[in-house]
């Protein structure tokens, strides 16, 4: 799992533009420092899961911000892949996905 959110803050760096798409409308304004932050956050857990004394907070830190950026994948769906060429099924399936995610930080508290 940290690997997974390590990669996860690492493209928030590489490819800023992708999750740029996806901020919704009322966020725009804010898009390139939310992308940091998030960013930010998920290298941050993802230290925090290998950490023993840390993996708790690191996982709840986690879930906090699966359901803080759960907006996005809403309007890259309602926004019918936001201008990319996303199959609409992977979008659907993006948003179950998420609480697969969510089980499996809560797995870590």
């Amino acid at each position: 799992m940290a690997a997974f959110y390590f990669y996860a803050g690492y493209a928030h760096f590489k490819r800023p533009w992708f999750f740029y798409k996806i901020t919704p409308p009322f966020l725009k304004k804010w898009q390139a420092p939310i992308n940091v932050i998030v960013g930010v956050a998920e290298i941050l857990g993802a230290i925090g899961l290998l950490i023993p004394a840390t993996q708790s907070a690191a996982a709840w830190g986690i879930i906090a911000l699966l359901i803080a950026v759960f907006p996005a994948n809403i309007y890259h769906l309602t926004s019918k892949g936001a201008g990319m060429k996303v199959p609409i099924w992977g979008l659907w399936l993006r948003l179950p996905i998420q609480f697969v995610l969510l089980a499996w930080a809560y797995a870590y508290t």
